[in-house]
C-alpha cells in the first residue's frame, strides 16, 4: 500500500507558503504606507502638528518592518535556528511596540471628521490590545514559558497584519455591495481584526494539540 512521504528526521519545513501569503497580505497596506511617508517627506502634511506627523511616520515604518520580518517567524526551519529566532524576536518586540504606541498616539491626536471617530476608537482599542499582547509575550519569554510566548506573539502579529485583511474586506464589500461609508468601514475594520485573531487562536490551538500528541516511532 502507498504511504505518506516521511520527512527526514530533524528537518523542519521551510514554511515558504505561509511566509509568501503573509507578505502578500501586508503588501497593500505597506504600499499605501510608503506612499503616505513619501507625501510626508514631500511636505504634503505640513499643515499637521509635528507630533502627529512623527506618529504617522513611526507607525507606518515600524508596522511595515514588523509585518515583513514577522512573516519569517512562521517558518519552522528558521525557528529551529535559535540564533535567528532570538535575534528577530529582539527586533520585532520593539518594532511592534513602536507601531502600536504610535497608533495610539495617532488616535489621541486625531483631527478627522466626526463620523470617523468610531473608526478611530476601534483602532485605538486594538492598538492597546496589541501592546498588551507584546508585553505579555516579552514577560513569557523572560520566564521561559515558550508556548505562552509563541501564543501571545501570534496574537500580536495577527493584529499587526490586520491592515491587509481589512483592505481585502473593504475592496470585496465595495465590489459586491457598493460605496463604503465611514460606518461600514468601521465595521469592516473591526471585522478584519476579529478574523485575524480567530485565525491566530486556531493556529495556537492547533500547535497546542500537536505538542500534546503522542510521538510515533
Amino acid at each position: 500500500p502507498m504511504t505518506a512521504p516521511v520527512r527526514a528526521p530533524g528537518k523542519a519545513p521551510s514554511g515558504g507558503l505561509a511566509i509568501t501569503g503573509l507578505i502578500l497580505l501586508t503588501a497593500l497596506p505597506v504600499i499605501g504606507g510608503v506612499v503616505r511617508v513619501r507625501d510626508v517627506g514631500a511636505g504634503a502634511t505640513s499643515s499637521l502638528p509635528l507630533p502627529l506627523t512623527i506618529a504617522i511616520v513611526v507607525h507606518i515604518v515600524a508596522m511595515s518592518l514588523y509585518c515583513f520580518v514577522g512573516a519569517f517567524q512562521f517558518s519552522p526551519a528558521l525557528r529551529a535556528r535559535r540564533r535567528w529566532h532570538r535575534t528577530a524576536g529582539r527586533v520585532l518586540i520593539p518594532l511592534g511596540l513602536a507601531a502600536a504606541l504610535a497608533g495610539v498616539a495617532l488616535v489621541l491626536l486625531f483631527h478627522g471628521p466626526d463620523d470617523e471617530y468610531a473608526l478611530a476608537l476601534v483602532r485605538l482599542v486594538f492598538c492597546i490590545v496589541m501592546t498588551v499582547y507584546l508585553v505579555l509575550g516579552a514577560i513569557a519569554i523572560v520566564r521561559r514559558r515558550f508556548a505562552a510566548h509563541g501564543a501571545w506573539m501570534t496574537r500580536a502579529y495577527a493584529i499587526g497584519i490586520a491592515g491587509g485583511t481589512q483592505a481585502l474586506l473593504v475592496t470585496l464589500f465595495g465590489l459586491v455591495v457598493g460605496d463604503v461609508d465611514p460606518v461600514r468601514e468601521t465595521w469592516l475594520v473591526a471585522a478584519g481584526f476579529f478574523v485575524n485573531l480567530a485565525v491566530a487562536e486556531w493556529r495556537n490551538h492547533r500547535r497546542l494539540q500537536l505538542s500534546r500528541a503522542p510521538q510515533q516511532d
